[in-house]
Order: C-alpha cells, then structure tokens, then sequence
C-alpha cells in the first residue's frame, strides 16, 4: 500500500454494501445504505495531542457520513480522522 496517512487519519477499507435481505429480497443499487463499518488498512502517526488508538486490522464502526471517498488500485477507500471512528468491533 502506497497510501500513508499523516497525523491522526486513517484509511479505512469499508465494508461491502448488503446485496440481500435477511428474508432473501434483492436490494437495488439505490436502496443500499451505505455501510458504517470497514477495516483500517493504514493509520497515521497521531499528534502530541492525539494518541492513536486504532492499528492496522482492526475493524471499526464510523459515522455515516465520515471521511473522504478516494478510489486506488481500483479500490474504494475512506480517509478519515481518527474522532470520526465510533468503536472498534
């Protein structure tokens, strides 16, 4: 991964949108909620103030409309900071 978050971000590969629901109906593309849980791919240093929490790995829960959308290598990805990550799952 080429991708090197600075300070207190992290890149967070989020996790695929449900295709199906629990009943076995089909969600169209438009109906999908976007997903609030992914994996940290890479996570930055931290700052004096900010002490990361988060390391690469840990799969997390992060508010719905967190971060910054990037697409690499074909992948899509979210850049954000780390206060916007909720738990660790």
């Amino acid at each position: 991964m080429n991708i090197k978050p600075l300070a207190d971000r992290v890149l967070v590969e989020p996790k695929e949108a449900e295709e199906k629901t629990a009943g076995g109906l089909y969600i169209p593309d438009t109906a999908k909620e976007k997903p609030l849980e992914g994996v940290v791919i890479a996570a930055g240093p931290g700052t004096k103030d900010v002490t990361m929490e988060v390391k690469v790995g840990d799969k997390v829960l992060y508010c719905k409309y967190a971060g910054t959308e990037i697409n690499f290598d074909g992948n899509d990805y979210l850049i954000m900071k780390q206060g916007d990550i909720l738990a660790i799952l």
